[in-house]
């Protein structure tokens, strides 16, 4: 399980939910409002080459969510960038499934279907 799929689960969101709201982040983001769609674009500019953001690029930011909000935003993405960077570098394998299935007031893991055995 990849860390934003992981991020959806603890969120409550089923396998399901999370299948398709990793498809459409992955994909066309025309579905997206221009406030997402801007927040998108930074923070995918960002982890692809932080030193080519500009002024402008925050200023869009803000232009959509305020300076303040706009700010956490960036902030965040800092961070989740920081610590991609971080595991890659000491190779970190990702979770193979929620680690927090185990922590109190976590609703159980839920069970997958099992297959029916041919008769």
């Amino acid at each position: 399980m990849g860390h934003v799929e992981m991020c959806l689960a603890v969120a409550g969101l089923k396998e399901g939910e999370v299948n398709a709201v990793t498809r459409r982040l992955a994909g066309e983001w025309s579905v997206f409002s221009p406030a997402e769609r801007a927040a998108f674009a930074f923070t995918r500019k960002q982890a692809h080459d932080p030193a080519s953001i500009t002024d402008a690029d925050v200023r869009e930011l803000e232009c959509h969510y305020g300076r303040d909000r706009a700010w956490h935003i960036i902030w965040w993405a800092s961070r989740c960038h920081y610590m991609t960077k971080v595991a890659d570098a000491f190779q970190l394998p990702l979770e193979q499934e929620n680690p927090f299935w185990s922590m109190p007031g976590v609703p159980a893991k839920p069970e997958k279907p099992k297959k029916a055995s041919p008769q």
